[in-house]
């Protein structure tokens, strides 16, 4: 038999885990609640790391593709004061290739080639015990239909993490403010300047301001500080209005450090959401998660890599199943490898943003000093 195999998201989890099926020909279905590939901002740029991202990329056939799109002058990251004093500026090398940036657009669109993804396609439900028809997902639109094996690679607020486990994100107490700079080599030179090839991250007193240069001289912008848990975390906000409470929370800050908030154009909420560190659950036949479904943790370099990776290493172990128990088999030691490996990163990332979100902005620059060690 061919299982037949349901993956919730089109993210890079889901993608990945796609991906790597249709490359081994094996059948799959997508469904994914956006409309359409364009249907909203694909976010910022990634890093890829070398035994993560680019080991998933590379068990899909696409590692000399993704080499052509990234940037290994994007690894680049420059520190600042509050003043504007540069404390730290590192350059790769011309053969570096540890941690290459990648637009997530431009990942997605690699990533998605040949599949045929069912957009606007939101699922409501996944019923595991479907009966002899297998495990039951249902949508909005009204339709039900049945799978051997329903893969939820949904994010954070994940529609098929109840069919195997209580748990919800819980706010951090970190909210980033998200915007953006477009044509910023012509438009702004000066703040072109500042960003350099890669990022720029000036950090104070429980906030910083971190600038990420993507491809196509488009920068975004991350204002992030620690504050109660907003009541519209996502909402696109008036720009004027985000300046002006954004603006006081950096008083003193350098002026040219200030004008990368003072320009930005639409602004987005993001309140950091994260499950448990050891989040795991009682094995489900025929369901099972991945990503940010699995093991939401804070935003440094983490999240992606580790969501592309399991979706290929699931994806390389179900290709060699041909009946339901070795189906279950397979995603039980998935699982069990997955749990391990998301709390080692879950707890670090959760250890990072408390020393880059923190009283002492000392702890960002060593956490930097850390990391360029390693």
């Amino acid at each position: 038999m061919t299982p037949r195999i349901c993956v919730v998201g089109a993210g890079p989890a889901g993608l990945s885990l796609a991906r790597v099926l249709h490359r081994h020909g094996h059948p799959v279905t997508v469904l994914e609640r956006d409309a359409s590939r364009d249907a909203r901002p694909p976010g910022g740029a990634l890093d890829l790391h070398e035994g993560l991202g680019q080991r998933a990329l590379d068990k899909a056939g696409l590692l000399p593709e993704f080499r052509a799109l990234a940037r290994l002058e994007g690894q680049a990251m420059r520190i600042l004061d509050t003043d504007g004093t540069v404390l730290r500026d590192w350059r790769p090398g011309p053969d570096e290739r540890a941690n290459p940036e990648i637009d997530r657009g431009q990942l997605r669109d690699l990533l998605l080639g040949p599949l045929d993804v069912q957009w606007g396609r939101a699922v409501t439900e996944v019923v595991p015990d479907g009966g002899r028809d297998g495990v039951l997902v249902r949508t909005e639109d009204g339709r039900q239909e049945a799978f051997d094996l329903v893969v939820g690679a949904d994010g954070a607020w994940s529609r098929v993490r109840p069919a195997v486990s209580p748990a919800t994100p819980r706010y951090t107490g970190v909210t980033f403010v998200e915007t953006s700079l477009d044509d910023i080599d012509d438009r702004h030179p000066d703040l072109a300047r500042l960003v350099g090839d890669g990022a720029v991250a000036v950090y104070g007193v429980n906030r910083a301001i971190v600038a990420q240069r993507n491809s196509g001289g488009h920068v975004k912008v991350y204002a992030q500080f620690r504050t109660p848990l907003p009541e519209r975390p996502d909402d696109h906000l008036d720009a004027e209005a985000v300046r002006a409470d954004l603006l006081p929370l950096f008083d003193g800050w350098a002026a040219p450090v200030l004008d990368l908030l003072r320009r930005g154009t639409v602004f987005a909420r993001r309140p950091l959401h994260v499950l448990p560190v050891a989040h795991t659950w009682a094995h489900v036949p025929g369901v099972t998660l991945l990503g940010d479904a699995a093991h939401l943790m804070p935003p440094l370099g983490a999240g992606a890599n580790l969501a592309l990776l399991e979706g290929a290493e699931l994806a390389e172990s179900l290709t060699s199943t041909s009946t339901l128990a070795e189906v279950d088999e397979a995603v039980r030691a998935f699982e069990n490898s997955m749990w391990s490996r998301a709390e080692r990163w879950a707890t670090m990332t959760m250890a990072g943003l408390e020393r880059l979100v923190s009283a002492d902005p000392s702890e960002a620059l060593a956490v930097f000093d850390a990391v360029q060690s390693s």
